[in-house]
């Protein structure tokens, strides 16, 4: 389950990000918005009595959600230079089959904040981690 997990949330992520940087770096406007989740934030999930505590316990899906937003940063680190902006995003606890449906946003809410960075202009931000209401803490 855990190399399962890692190949579609990190190794996944390298095979269609490398497979796109052609078009990117031919792009105006080249973006690359990673979809994680709060569970990435090393900063809330290692505070055993914040509000994170309660999820529960995973060797695969939490650990793989701090390698995509690591992996974000290399990538913005690399494409810098040429003018690709790569953010990462954690959409909320959306209302999907992968959660049995017990998300408490509508898909629509949890893809505003992948789009927002989608569409970000020339001077926005890069290497970053975001929810809806602003920066996630590494």
């Amino acid at each position: 389950m855990v190399r399962a997990v890692f190949e579609t949330n990190v190794s996944g992520v390298i095979a269609v990000t490398n497979a796109m940087l052609p078009l990117l770096r031919r792009s105006p406007a080249p973006r690359i918005v990673n979809v994680s989740s709060h569970e990435a934030s090393l900063t809330l999930n290692s505070d055993l009595d914040g509000p994170f505590s309660a999820l529960l316990p995973s060797a695969a899906y939490s650990p793989s959600k701090p390698a995509l937003c690591a992996l974000t940063v290399q990538y913005a680190k690399e494409l810098r230079e040429d003018g690709v902006l790569v953010n990462a995003v954690a959409p909320g606890f959306v209302d999907t089959d992968s959660n049995n449906h017990t998300g408490f946003q509508t898909v629509a809410q949890g893809s505003a904040v992948v789009v927002r960075p989608a569409t970000l202009g020339p001077d926005g931000p890069t290497a970053g981690f975001f929810a809806e209401d602003g920066p996630v803490p590494w």
